[in-house]
């Protein structure tokens, strides 16, 4: 079993040997066994400096027009950096169409948020929730001289933006605001689960016989997950360092569209409704509930709407056919599932709120 998927996740990553990236970078990645070095823009690189910036501006809750949110209240690292809600809520009050996506391994991501295939750059990505209108996230206004006027009073990063930017004449700007964000970002890295000791630490008491029979279940017909979830990730195609070029990013239709339009809503092509980007199944258990809407309250209810073939037939993946699922069996599912929780990711004190001091918020 352990060949077959050590082999399953060499072809899903584009037949890239892992780790055959240069040792010669100057930023630590703590990377996990079997996992690839993620691939930075050049204009963006990596450093100590700017990902601890990013971190505080992560967790600042002086990017909000409320003043009272930050990116961590819809992405909580003990929520593998979801929230926890059926639709995530803006500043403004306003609740969002979808449920607010893991952060976790978004450094590999080909393509970003549920249904967008234009939105590949994280440095990008983060101007969304900053000032956006449709809906509101953070409710930043445009073009952001208000933000900087309020990070520029802040002792902290009165040091940070320009230890993490020395060679800008000024290193307040919003570029550098997401640049610093996204490296931040591109260190959420989870691959320290019980899976991952079983598989790459060769430890065979990681995981339970329950979840060892789910995992066959997982990677075999007529249930065939990996076909959505696949690679190291666990969800679409990834991209990193090293990896040859592959084929588009992959939405599909997965039976749970309901009203929402999703790929569609880019393309404008008829055959796209109700595509979304399979989200990874790293760290599920904790990320309830499920789906882009977070309809589906329970992984057991989400094994029970694909046993049934999904709830809404129009336009649904061929990949979605329904099967045949005993209790049994959708026990060793979730089994399995639970053991892509990283404990240690949930609870790393690295990616924990940086302003707080003994359980007190120091500004």
């Amino acid at each position: 079993m352990r060949r077959f998927l050590c082999a399953a996740l060499f072809v899903a990553c584009g037949g890239a040997a892992f780790g055959t990236a240069a040792a010669d970078a100057p930023f630590n990645w703590r990377l996990p066994h079997g996992f690839p070095r993620p691939r930075v823009p050049a204009d963006n690189p990596m450093s100590t400096e700017k990902v601890a910036l990013g971190r505080h501006l992560f967790y600042d809750t002086r990017l909000s027009r409320n003043g009272r949110q930050a990116c961590a209240t819809c992405h909580e690292q003990v929520r593998a950096f979801t929230d926890g809600r059926a639709h995530a809520l803006g500043s403004t009050g306003e609740e969002h169409p979808r449920s607010a996506m893991s952060l976790v391994n978004v450094a590999y991501a080909s393509v970003l948020t549920w249904a967008n295939p234009m939105m590949t750059s994280l440095e990008e990505q983060a101007l969304v929730p900053m000032f956006g209108e449709h809906p509101v996230e953070l409710g930043l206004e445009k073009p952001g001289t208000a933000l900087l006027a309020r990070l520029r009073t802040v002792p902290e990063y009165q040091r940070s933006f320009p230890a993490a930017f020395s060679g800008a004449t000024d290193p307040f700007t919003i570029r550098n605001v997401t640049r610093a964000i996204a490296a931040f970002e591109r260190t959420i890295i989870s691959g320290r689960s019980p899976y991952d000791r079983y598989h790459f630490e060769r430890q065979d008491d990681a995981i339970s016989a329950e979840a060892k029979r789910g995992e066959q279940l997982f990677f075999s017909a007529p249930l065939s997950c990996f076909r959505c979830h696949n690679g190291f990730t666990f969800s679409g195609a990834a991209d990193f360092e090293g990896r040859r070029e592959g084929g588009p990013p992959e939405f599909h239709n997965d039976g749970f569209a309901n009203l929402a339009s999703g790929l569609l809503d880019v393309t404008k092509r008829p055959e796209d409704f109700g595509k979304f980007k399979a989200p990874t199944l790293r760290n599920v258990a904790v990320t309830a509930p499920y789906m882009h809407d977070g309809s589906v309250a329970t992984l057991a209810a989400v094994l029970d709407g694909y046993a049934a073939g999904g709830r809404d037939q129009r336009n649904k993946s061929e990949l979605i056919h329904g099967f045949p699922l005993t209790s049994d069996q959708k026990h060793d599912l979730i089994a399995f599932l639970q053991t892509l929780t990283d404990e240690e990711l949930l609870h790393d004190p690295e990616f924990a709120n940086p302003w707080l001091r003994q359980g007190q918020e120091v500004r």
